[in-house]
């Protein structure tokens, strides 16, 4: 696996990068091209109100509408009967099948609130939580997150944020927590060079690391500068940038700022990467395998599953088919879309 960071630190543009694509374009679960908000409405309420409740049906119709289409359910759902389709869901349905029809339901800003806020709660952070979502999303899926953990909690992410990490890992947490990445695609090769220059100044080629220079520029930059970056620091010092990171830092900063360098190479093997630690060895971990494939299933699952193939050889629809099962495998099936 490593292997494949090395050889993407190599070769600039390699992989797609999901950060450019429309949202849909990619994606597995797309708008419903003859879309009837009222049948669907029906047919959800006949498969929640009658006896026994056809799993069939809500899986179906949670994984062939898009967001804004699954809002619009939610919206008459509420209005003819008068209940919040998320409550009847989790009133009908179980456990792990009941979190993920439940997140399917949601907005994807709300989810990775919800998220969040659940990373934060009770004694010690879920830093890696708070790294997968900051790490990878836009500075408008950012504003939208921070618009609905507002919402939520009644106060700002960043207050949140403050209370809970502190250090270098929390400057950089909190500077990916306020949206402001350059998202500009022009890259310049000449300021790409500085920055390598002034990574390796700030790392390698000194005694001691000064880790706030490593947090300006991966923190900040767009992601296209990165990979150029990335190529750059790789000519200068004869190493990539991840193993320099994994030498001079540690802990949960070191997880951060990697996880920043893999999502700016590729952020769908990035994703690979995650979906097949949480399928590894004896075990599933439910909550990060529904968590990927609900927040990328309308981002980039067709690039996921693609880039799955090129690092496991392979499929993986056939991997989540053997390690889980029952009306909760066959949902998540349907999210990773057909067999590859």
């Amino acid at each position: 696996m490593d292997d494949l960071w090395e050889e993407l630190q190599s070769v600039a543009n390699a992989a797609p990068v999901s950060f450019t694509a429309v949202p849909g374009e990619r994606g597995t679960i797309k708008a419903h091209p003859n879309f009837n908000v009222n049948e669907d409405v029906a047919a959800l309420r006949k498969a929640i109100e009658g006896i026994g409740t056809t799993e069939k049906t809500l899986i179906d119709i949670l994984t062939h509408r898009s967001s804004s289409q699954k809002q619009a359910i939610s919206k008459a759902y509420e209005e003819t009967s008068k209940r919040i389709l998320v409550n009847d869901l989790k009133g009908d349905t179980r456990g792990d099948f009941e979190n993920l029809l439940v997140a399917l339901a949601r907005t994807p800003a709300l989810n990775d609130a919800k998220w969040l806020i659940k990373a934060m709660k009770g004694a010690g952070t879920d830093k890696s939580i708070l790294i997968e979502i900051l790490a990878s999303r836009t500075n408008k899926q950012i504003k939208e997150l921070s618009a609905a953990f507002a919402e939520k909690t009644k106060k700002t992410l960043t207050q949140n944020l403050k209370s809970e990490v502190s250090g270098d890992f929390g400057k950089a947490i909190l500077l990916l927590a306020e949206g402001t990445r350059d998202e500009s695609t022009n890259v310049n090769a000449d300021k790409a060079k500085e920055d390598a220059k002034a990574l390796y100044h700030a790392g390698e080629k000194r005694l001691g690391t000064d880790e706030s220079k490593f947090i300006e520029i991966l923190c900040k930059r767009s992601f296209p500068h990165l990979r150029q970056t990335i190529l750059e620091y790789k000519n200068i010092s004869g190493k990539t940038l991840q193993k320099s990171i994994e030498k001079e830092m540690s802990g949960s900063l070191e997880e951060l700022l990697v996880a920043i360098v893999k999502c700016a190479m590729s952020t769908p093997a990035y994703f690979a990467e995650k979906l097949y630690k949480s399928m590894k060895g004896i075990g599933t971990d439910e909550t990060a395998l529904a968590r990927v494939m609900v927040s990328r299933g309308e981002v980039d699952m067709m690039d996921i599953k693609a880039e799955y193939m090129k690092l496991y050889k392979r499929s993986l629809h056939k991997e989540i088919g053997s390690d889980v099962s029952g009306d909760y495998g066959d949902c998540l099936k349907m999210i990773c879309g057909g067999e590859d």
